[in-house]
Protein backbone atom coordinates (compact mmCIF):
# COMPACT_ATOMS: atom_id res chain seq x y z
CA UNK A 1 0.00 0.00 0.00
CA UNK A 2 1.10 3.47 -0.49
CA UNK A 3 2.59 5.65 2.04
CA UNK A 4 0.22 8.17 4.76
CA UNK A 5 0.40 12.03 4.16
CA UNK A 6 -1.28 14.74 5.32
CA UNK A 7 -3.62 16.12 2.76
CA UNK A 8 -3.64 19.39 4.04
CA UNK A 9 -2.25 21.76 7.35
CA UNK A 10 -5.28 20.42 9.39
CA UNK A 11 -3.99 17.64 11.96
CA UNK A 12 -7.75 16.82 12.05
CA UNK A 13 -7.52 16.16 8.34
CA UNK A 14 -7.44 11.97 7.81
CA UNK A 15 -4.03 10.76 6.26
CA UNK A 16 -4.36 10.48 2.13
CA UNK A 17 -3.02 6.88 0.90
CA UNK A 18 -1.37 7.29 -2.15
CA UNK A 19 -0.90 4.94 -4.67
CA UNK A 20 1.92 2.77 -4.64
CA UNK A 21 2.50 3.80 -8.77
CA UNK A 22 1.83 6.64 -10.87
CA UNK A 23 2.50 4.79 -14.41
CA UNK A 24 2.14 6.96 -17.40
CA UNK A 25 1.60 5.22 -20.85
CA UNK A 26 2.05 7.14 -24.49
CA UNK A 27 -0.88 5.76 -27.00
CA UNK A 28 0.62 3.39 -29.65
CA UNK A 29 1.73 4.02 -32.76
CA UNK A 30 -1.33 5.98 -34.62
CA UNK A 31 -2.02 6.80 -38.44
CA UNK A 32 -0.48 10.27 -37.46
CA UNK A 33 2.25 9.15 -36.36
CA UNK A 34 3.25 7.47 -39.61
CA UNK A 35 1.87 10.17 -42.30
CA UNK A 36 1.01 13.92 -40.73
CA UNK A 37 -1.30 14.01 -44.18
CA UNK A 38 -3.68 12.41 -42.17
CA UNK A 39 -4.51 15.21 -39.84
CA UNK A 40 -5.82 17.20 -43.14
CA UNK A 41 -8.84 14.59 -43.28
CA UNK A 42 -9.19 13.36 -39.94
CA UNK A 43 -10.26 15.19 -36.79
CA UNK A 44 -7.40 14.32 -34.34
CA UNK A 45 -9.73 13.07 -31.93
CA UNK A 46 -10.38 10.49 -34.03
CA UNK A 47 -7.14 9.33 -35.63
CA UNK A 48 -6.89 5.41 -34.96
CA UNK A 49 -3.85 3.27 -34.18
CA UNK A 50 -1.86 1.20 -36.11
CA UNK A 51 -1.47 -2.31 -35.98
CA UNK A 52 1.95 -1.76 -35.10
CA UNK A 53 0.22 0.61 -32.69
CA UNK A 54 -1.99 -2.15 -31.25
CA UNK A 55 0.97 -4.80 -30.86
CA UNK A 56 2.95 -2.10 -28.85
CA UNK A 57 0.28 -1.34 -26.48
CA UNK A 58 -0.22 -4.71 -25.60
CA UNK A 59 3.51 -5.47 -24.62
CA UNK A 60 3.00 -2.52 -22.62
CA UNK A 61 0.25 -3.77 -20.70
CA UNK A 62 2.30 -6.58 -20.05
CA UNK A 63 5.18 -4.54 -18.82
CA UNK A 64 2.88 -2.82 -16.41
CA UNK A 65 1.14 -5.66 -15.37
CA UNK A 66 4.94 -7.33 -14.48
CA UNK A 67 5.82 -4.59 -12.38
CA UNK A 68 2.32 -4.58 -10.76
CA UNK A 69 2.24 -8.22 -10.16
CA UNK A 70 5.66 -8.94 -9.28
CA UNK A 71 6.72 -11.90 -8.29
CA UNK A 72 3.61 -13.08 -8.36
CA UNK A 73 1.94 -10.57 -5.99
CA UNK A 74 -1.33 -9.95 -7.67
CA UNK A 75 -3.05 -8.15 -4.29
CA UNK A 76 -2.20 -5.15 -6.63
CA UNK A 77 -5.22 -2.81 -7.85
CA UNK A 78 -5.21 -1.06 -10.80
CA UNK A 79 -7.23 1.95 -11.97
CA UNK A 80 -6.92 3.34 -15.37
CA UNK A 81 -7.16 6.95 -16.64
CA UNK A 82 -7.56 7.31 -20.16
CA UNK A 83 -7.96 10.25 -23.06
CA UNK A 84 -10.71 10.18 -24.99
CA UNK A 85 -9.39 10.01 -28.21
CA UNK A 86 -9.77 7.18 -30.25
CA UNK A 87 -5.91 6.20 -30.03
CA UNK A 88 -5.41 6.67 -26.60
CA UNK A 89 -8.95 4.19 -26.16
CA UNK A 90 -7.53 2.03 -28.27
CA UNK A 91 -4.02 1.75 -26.52
CA UNK A 92 -5.93 1.37 -23.49
CA UNK A 93 -8.17 -2.04 -24.57
CA UNK A 94 -4.70 -3.25 -26.04
CA UNK A 95 -3.56 -3.02 -22.66
CA UNK A 96 -6.31 -4.00 -20.73
CA UNK A 97 -6.50 -7.38 -21.99
CA UNK A 98 -3.17 -7.97 -19.97
CA UNK A 99 -5.26 -7.73 -16.65
CA UNK A 100 -8.17 -10.20 -15.02
CA UNK A 101 -10.83 -8.46 -14.39
CA UNK A 102 -10.34 -8.53 -10.54
CA UNK A 103 -7.65 -6.77 -10.89
CA UNK A 104 -8.96 -3.68 -12.39
CA UNK A 105 -10.86 -1.26 -9.62
CA UNK A 106 -11.85 1.57 -12.20
CA UNK A 107 -11.42 2.97 -15.64
CA UNK A 108 -12.48 6.56 -16.61
CA UNK A 109 -12.05 8.80 -19.27
CA UNK A 110 -10.39 12.29 -18.78
CA UNK A 111 -11.35 15.15 -21.15
CA UNK A 112 -8.25 16.96 -19.07
CA UNK A 113 -5.78 14.41 -20.52
CA UNK A 114 -6.75 14.94 -24.23
CA UNK A 115 -3.71 16.11 -26.94
CA UNK A 116 -2.58 20.02 -26.85
CA UNK A 117 -5.01 21.59 -29.38
CA UNK A 118 -2.48 22.36 -32.26
CA UNK A 119 -5.65 24.07 -34.03
CA UNK A 120 -4.82 24.54 -37.41
CA UNK A 121 -3.90 20.62 -38.57
CA UNK A 122 -5.61 20.98 -42.03
CA UNK A 123 -2.66 22.79 -43.18
CA UNK A 124 0.49 20.71 -42.43
CA UNK A 125 2.97 23.07 -44.31
CA UNK A 126 1.85 26.10 -41.85
CA UNK A 127 2.12 23.90 -38.93
CA UNK A 128 5.37 23.26 -39.71
CA UNK A 129 6.18 26.76 -39.83
CA UNK A 130 4.30 27.12 -36.27
CA UNK A 131 6.43 24.27 -35.55
CA UNK A 132 9.53 26.00 -35.75
CA UNK A 133 8.67 29.13 -34.83
CA UNK A 134 7.66 27.53 -31.62
CA UNK A 135 11.88 26.22 -31.53
CA UNK A 136 12.89 30.05 -31.55
CA UNK A 137 9.93 31.22 -29.34
CA UNK A 138 10.17 28.67 -26.17
CA UNK A 139 8.04 25.20 -26.52
CA UNK A 140 6.88 26.05 -23.30
CA UNK A 141 4.87 29.08 -23.74
CA UNK A 142 4.51 29.09 -27.54
CA UNK A 143 0.73 29.10 -28.23
CA UNK A 144 -0.67 27.85 -31.75
CA UNK A 145 -2.46 30.10 -33.40
CA UNK A 146 -6.26 29.58 -32.31
CA UNK A 147 -5.12 26.45 -30.25
CA UNK A 148 -3.30 25.82 -26.91
CA UNK A 149 0.23 26.24 -25.17
CA UNK A 150 2.22 23.99 -23.12
CA UNK A 151 1.11 26.28 -20.45
CA UNK A 152 -2.84 26.06 -21.26
CA UNK A 153 -1.86 22.46 -20.83
CA UNK A 154 -0.15 22.31 -17.48
CA UNK A 155 -3.52 24.56 -15.95
CA UNK A 156 -5.75 21.44 -17.20
CA UNK A 157 -3.26 18.80 -16.06
CA UNK A 158 -2.99 20.60 -12.75
CA UNK A 159 -6.81 20.15 -12.78
CA UNK A 160 -6.81 16.45 -12.86
CA UNK A 161 -4.39 15.78 -10.45
CA UNK A 162 -5.97 17.66 -8.01
CA UNK A 163 -9.00 15.95 -8.92
CA UNK A 164 -6.84 12.61 -8.40
CA UNK A 165 -6.25 12.93 -5.11
CA UNK A 166 -9.87 14.72 -4.20
CA UNK A 167 -10.87 11.27 -5.74
CA UNK A 168 -8.67 9.40 -3.73
CA UNK A 169 -9.23 11.42 -0.52
CA UNK A 170 -13.26 10.85 -0.87
CA UNK A 171 -12.69 7.19 -1.20
CA UNK A 172 -13.86 7.16 -4.64
CA UNK A 173 -11.49 4.38 -5.86
CA UNK A 174 -12.45 1.25 -4.41
CA UNK A 175 -9.57 -0.99 -2.86
CA UNK A 176 -8.95 -2.98 0.41
CA UNK A 177 -6.33 -1.12 3.30
CA UNK A 178 -4.23 -4.33 2.36
CA UNK A 179 -3.66 -3.53 -1.42
CA UNK A 180 -1.37 -1.64 -3.16
CA UNK A 181 -2.94 0.93 -5.67
CA UNK A 182 -1.69 1.31 -9.01
CA UNK A 183 -2.90 4.48 -10.90
CA UNK A 184 -2.60 4.17 -14.90
CA UNK A 185 -2.53 7.06 -16.97
CA UNK A 186 -2.97 6.46 -20.99
CA UNK A 187 -2.40 10.28 -22.74
CA UNK A 188 -0.12 11.45 -25.30
CA UNK A 189 3.70 12.86 -25.64
CA UNK A 190 3.18 16.60 -24.21
CA UNK A 191 0.62 15.51 -21.22
CA UNK A 192 2.37 13.11 -20.27
CA UNK A 193 6.08 15.82 -19.96
CA UNK A 194 3.32 17.97 -18.64
CA UNK A 195 2.23 15.75 -15.53
CA UNK A 196 5.91 14.92 -15.26
CA UNK A 197 6.59 18.39 -14.78
CA UNK A 198 3.29 18.76 -12.03
CA UNK A 199 4.33 16.41 -9.74
CA UNK A 200 8.34 17.07 -9.82
CA UNK A 201 8.07 20.85 -9.65
CA UNK A 202 9.62 21.15 -12.64
CA UNK A 203 10.77 24.22 -14.42
CA UNK A 204 9.47 25.21 -18.18
CA UNK A 205 12.74 25.44 -19.41
CA UNK A 206 13.64 21.87 -17.79
CA UNK A 207 10.48 20.55 -19.11
CA UNK A 208 11.48 22.47 -23.09
CA UNK A 209 14.73 20.12 -22.92
CA UNK A 210 12.27 16.75 -22.47
CA UNK A 211 12.39 14.14 -25.09
CA UNK A 212 8.58 13.27 -25.95
CA UNK A 213 8.06 9.54 -24.91
CA UNK A 214 7.96 6.62 -27.54
CA UNK A 215 4.54 5.22 -28.84
CA UNK A 216 3.41 2.86 -26.19
CA UNK A 217 6.15 3.95 -23.63
CA UNK A 218 6.06 3.54 -19.65
CA UNK A 219 7.42 5.78 -17.47
CA UNK A 220 6.60 4.64 -14.33
CA UNK A 221 6.81 6.73 -10.60
CA UNK A 222 6.89 4.77 -7.27
CA UNK A 223 6.68 5.98 -3.99
CA UNK A 224 10.32 6.15 -2.54
CA UNK A 225 11.57 5.24 1.18
CA UNK A 226 10.33 8.91 2.39
CA UNK A 227 6.99 9.08 0.31
CA UNK A 228 7.91 11.12 -2.61
CA UNK A 229 7.13 9.42 -5.98
CA UNK A 230 10.21 9.44 -7.99
CA UNK A 231 11.21 7.73 -11.41
CA UNK A 232 14.61 6.31 -10.19
CA UNK A 233 13.04 3.43 -8.86
CA UNK A 234 12.23 1.70 -11.93
CA UNK A 235 14.40 3.57 -14.48
CA UNK A 236 18.42 4.15 -14.74
CA UNK A 237 20.31 7.07 -15.10
CA UNK A 238 21.12 6.32 -18.80
CA UNK A 239 17.57 5.83 -19.53
CA UNK A 240 16.57 9.14 -17.58
CA UNK A 241 19.55 11.48 -19.40
CA UNK A 242 17.55 9.89 -22.75
CA UNK A 243 14.21 11.25 -21.86
CA UNK A 244 16.74 14.91 -21.55
CA UNK A 245 16.90 15.33 -17.31
CA UNK A 246 19.84 16.92 -16.29
CA UNK A 247 22.27 15.94 -13.45
CA UNK A 248 20.58 18.24 -11.13
CA UNK A 249 17.35 16.45 -12.14
CA UNK A 250 18.32 13.39 -11.50
CA UNK A 251 19.73 13.69 -8.18
CA UNK A 252 16.85 15.03 -7.18
CA UNK A 253 15.12 11.59 -8.85
CA UNK A 254 17.31 9.68 -6.81
CA UNK A 255 16.98 11.84 -3.28
CA UNK A 256 12.84 11.06 -3.52
CA UNK A 257 13.70 7.60 -3.85
CA UNK A 258 16.33 6.83 -1.63
CA UNK A 259 16.44 9.43 1.00
CA UNK A 260 17.39 11.08 3.18
CA UNK A 261 14.38 13.25 3.00
CA UNK A 262 15.21 17.25 2.51
CA UNK A 263 13.40 19.88 1.57
CA UNK A 264 13.18 19.42 -2.28
CA UNK A 265 12.55 23.05 -2.76
CA UNK A 266 16.08 23.36 -1.73
CA UNK A 267 17.38 21.12 -4.32
CA UNK A 268 17.23 23.71 -7.03
CA UNK A 269 17.96 27.00 -4.20
CA UNK A 270 20.88 28.06 -6.14
CA UNK A 271 19.48 28.30 -9.52
CA UNK A 272 17.21 31.17 -8.21
CA UNK A 273 19.82 32.64 -5.24
CA UNK A 274 23.63 32.50 -6.05
CA UNK A 275 24.77 35.58 -4.46
CA UNK A 276 23.28 35.77 -1.28
CA UNK A 277 25.35 37.42 1.47
CA UNK A 278 25.95 34.94 3.70
CA UNK A 279 27.14 32.69 0.79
Amino acid sequence: MGNAINSGTNKREKQRQLPKRLILVRHGESEGNLDKNVYAITPDHRVQLTQKGKEQAKKSGEIIRGVVCDKGNCSSKVYFYVSPFLRTRETLKEIGAAFCSSEIVGVREECRLREMDYAKFKNTEKMEEYKKEREKYGKFFYRFPGGESAADVYDRVSGFIDSLWSDIDMDMIPYGANEDLNVVVISHGLIIRVLLMRIFRWTPEQVDNLISPKNAEVRIMELGHEGEYSLALHHDDETLVKWGLSAEMIVDQKLRAYGPMVDLDKCFFSRYFDCLADK
